[in-house]
This record gives structure tokens, sequence and C-alpha cells, in this order.
């Protein structure tokens, strides 16, 4: 893996961030586009990166599993790339958004994440169509719009690249990475009504420094707690969250962009599964009571190499 480039899916959120989703146009001109731009995309970070070298700009693209089959009908596919399907329990719906491109963004300045998106909407304007997009930017020291920390238990380092990138089970695509999003909206007002023990007690961390809740005072429904996942031996299973604020405060629109990035999607799902439908105690989510997802949609975030390789045809 050492000789592959593979994206920045492990790079940290960044102080801005932009997510653009698109749906690719059922033509073969369409195809053809967007295969010769996915080609060039990571000539395009680089030179982004060259020009502004002190922004921590980076840029990922990423497929969904239809684009897949369309794009590349005569090539293998990622073991685990599936459209997403809903996840319906008693009360919380994880609904399932179609999509075909994913495009994550990242820079410490805005006007940067405007420039790739910009050659984006020029070059694939007449071969897809704009589904998403959402800015998002760091809130506070890292916050979430609720209010408390986000990402705490991120893994680190070499253990980051061990739980978001895909290694030698699936030789083919070593070097990518499953991406899961979700855009989250918050009912403030509701959340607002809470006090700040309760507020901590839905999250299971402490809101002002962060210090997780001791298992006396967690409840069983504390978010910390149910969106964990563990194997069959009993330990547990890790994603990398890249999860940015995002608002649109005059239409009282507040939300968390979730974006996962794992080795396995059947890790994702698990996390999904506990927090939606009941872990193996039965419980759900209780955050869920205050946010609630609008879009779900699964790509895979294939290496830089994979990309370029698209241009040898």
């Amino acid at each position: 893996m050492s000789n592959l480039r593979l994206q920045p899916v492990t790079s940290p959120p960044g102080e801005n961030a932009l997510f653009i989703t698109l749906a690719i146009e059922p033509n073969a001109d369409a195809l053809a586009t967007v295969l010769d731009f996915a080609a060039g995309f990571s000539a395009l970070v680089r030179s982004l990166n060259k020009r502004f070298p002190q922004s921590h700009f980076n840029a990922a693209m990423g497929f969904g599993s239809e684009a897949w089959d369309r794009l590349f009908p005569n090539q293998a596919k990622p073991k685990e790339l599936r459209p997403f399907q809903d996840i319906r329990g008693e009360k919380y719906l994880a609904v399932a958004t179609p999509a075909d491109l994913f495009f994550h963004i990242r820079a410490d300045r805005q006007d940067i994440c405007f420039e790739l998106a910009a050659m984006i909407q020029q070059q694939l304007k007449d071969a897809t169509t704009a589904i998403d997009e959402t800015h998002g930017f760091r809130y506070l020291d890292g916050r979430a719009i609720i209010g408390f920390v986000d990402g705490t238990e991120n893994p680190e380092d070499i253990e980051a690249r061990d739980f978001a990138v895909v290694g030698d089970e699936d030789p083919a695509f070593t070097g990518g990475s499953y991406a899961f999003a979700q855009k989250y909206l918050h009912d403030m007002q509701k959340w607002r009504a809470l006090s700040t023990e309760e507020q901590e007690k839905v999250i299971g961390r402490r809101k002002f420094d962060d210090i997780e809740l001791s298992d006396e005072e967690k409840p069983q429904t504390a978010h910390n707690h149910v969106s964990k996942a563990h194997d069959a031996d009993g330990n547990e299973l890790k994603i990398l969250r890249a999860n940015v604020a995002f608002a649109n405060t005059s239409k009282n629109e507040y939300g968390t962009y979730f974006i996962g990035y794992a080795r396995t999607f059947s890790t994702t799902r698990k996390m999904l599964k506990n927090m939606f439908a009941g872990n193996e105690d039965g419980y759900t989510d209780r955050l869920l009571d205050f946010s609630t997802p609008i879009t779900g949609s699964l790509f895979f975030v294939p290496t830089y190499d994979f990309l370029d390789s698209l241009g040898d045809d």
C-alpha cells in the first residue's frame, strides 16, 4: 500500500468543507465526460495544492454503486459497494437517497473550496444533475452545532488508516475507502429546551470539557454508547468521521454533515443499525429525537492511481 497514492480520506475535517453529490445523465456522452474528468481529477487537486500550499487543501472523489456499474461495466467492483438501503426502526429511519458522484473538498479557506467546485461544475455541467451541495465549517473548537465536541473517539495516525482504508482483503481496491454520507437537520428549539445535564445524557459526554460520562451516569440510549459496534469477539470496530457543521440561520436550518470513511461498509451499517433500529439490548440512539437524516448515500473512493488510470483508455 505504501506505493499507492491514496485519496485524503484520513485528513482532518478542516476549517471549511464542501460536499457535492451529483447524478450522471443517462447517455453515453455523459459517461465519457465523467470518465475524462475523473482521469484528470488528481491533477486538479495537485494544481490547487501547489497554488495554495499553506491552505491545507485536499479533495476526494467517490462513486455510487449504480454509477460504478455504468462507468466501469467491464471492471471488478469493490466487494461492499451496493446501493444503500433504508434502515427502518420502530421510531427512527435512516433514509436512503440515490447519488452517483461524491466530492468532499476541504481547505482552511472557503474560496479555495469554491475554486475546485467551480471547476467541477464547469466540466460536468452537461453530464450531470446536481443533487445536493452543502457548505460546512469548523464550529468553535471542533464542536457539532448542538454544542458538543465532535469526533472525539476518532482513530488517529496509523490506526486511522487501518480502520478507514481497504487492505489486502480486496486486493483490486486496496487503498480505497467506503464513504457514507448523511445530512442531518437538528431541531434546535427542542434541543435547547433541555438542560445541559439532560443534553449530556443524550450524548454521553460532558458539554464543557468533553469528558465521557461514567458508566453509572450514562444512559443505555446515549449516543456514544449505542453508536458503537463490535465484532464477534467483542472488539470495538471503528470508522473515521470527518463531520462538519452547516447552517442557514435565516431559514432556521442547523445541521451536521456526517461523513464516515471505513475499510468495510458493514462496520458503518452495523453502527447505523444500532442507532436507528436498536442494538443487541434493544436500545436506540436518543440523539435521533433531535436529529433527523434527510440523505443517506454510499460511495467508494478509489485511489488516485485508479482515477489516473482511467485516462489510459
